[in-house]
């Protein structure tokens, strides 16, 4: 007798940027990083950056389980400040937005609003999600070559021209969008 996977589903989440994301509502933010979860205790978490000129930029890409019972998934922006942890917004993102339809299959670039915990609008979070196939999941995880430099070879870099220089971001509309 075959066990049931623990998960229905594996997301590649690439949290890409966020925009006008405020600590205290009037400093810099510092240490920023992003706690993606699908309602679970297993999460991804982001490197730690700082602002410039109002935009958070990571750049990271995971591979996130989704368990059977998960609705949502959830994205914690948080930073490290003093001693300890502070968080700073939450953008939640319901799984029937993109698992429903001809559009699960697609590599869809999001952009969602950032709550901090009264409900108040704290900037925009940008990432992108795509569902993968278990055929995609074994081909990725015995296949990524790493270059001299220890960066995978297959792994997407984001949309950023030069990672030392730019601070822009490309704000897309998913492809499905009509």
């Amino acid at each position: 007798m075959e066990a049931k996977p623990a998960h229905a589903v594996t997301l590649e989440v690439n949290v890409i940027s966020g925009q006008n994301i405020c600590v205290d509502r009037s400093s810099m933010a510092e240490n920023v990083y992003v706690v993606v979860r699908a309602e679970s205790l297993n999460c991804c978490t982001t490197k730690m950056v700082n602002e410039d000129r109002g935009l958070l930029a990571w750049n990271e890409k995971f591979l996130l389980d989704i368990p059977n019972h998960a609705r949502s998934v959830t994205f914690e922006v948080q930073c490290k400040k003093y001693k300890g942890v502070r968080p700073i917004g939450v953008a939640r993102m319901a799984l029937s937005d993109f698992l429903i339809g001809d559009k699960s299959n697609s590599l869809q670039m999001l952009s969602y609003g950032v709550r901090d915990w009264d409900g108040r609008r704290n900037g925009v979070i940008h990432f992108s999600v795509k569902v993968k196939t278990p055929q995609e999941e074994d081909h990725s995880s015995s296949q990524t070559a790493v270059s001299s430099s220890g960066i995978a070879e297959n792994e997407v870099m984001g949309f950023q021209e030069d990672q030392k220089n730019s601070s822009h971001v490309v704000i897309g509309i998913p492809v499905w969008w009509s």
